[in-house]
């Protein structure tokens, strides 16, 4: 059997899914923020599904999830940061104490 584009875009659908379901279903906050970049990784195996099977010379779709990576991490380390800030005050990692800004 071969693996075709569409193998790869249903893992990314799957991934994208799987994040979403997770983001609300979860009253977590390090689980939330686990899903969020659950549904970044479905998106990034797209973006090179798309970039290597549909003949991209200038690897626009590579250099895209470098950036889309980055920006993950920057969003990921802001989030921990405000988090941790909240748990200093709130003493509590659940989604519903931290319903005020």
């Amino acid at each position: 059997m071969e693996i075709t584009m569409y193998h790869y875009l249903f893992i990314g659908l799957i991934l994208f899914l799987i994040g979403v379901i997770g983001s609300v279903l979860v009253k977590n906050v390090i689980k939330l923020l686990i899903a969020i970049e659950i549904m970044l990784t479905g998106i990034n195996i797209n973006f090179i599904t798309f970039a290597a099977y549909c003949g991209n010379d200038k690897f626009d779709g590579f250099v895209l999830v470098l950036f889309y990576t980055a920006l993950g991490a920057a969003e990921l380390a802001v989030a921990l940061y405000l988090f941790y800030l909240m748990f200093r005050k709130k003493e509590s990692e659940n989604i519903e104490s931290y319903t005020e800004l």
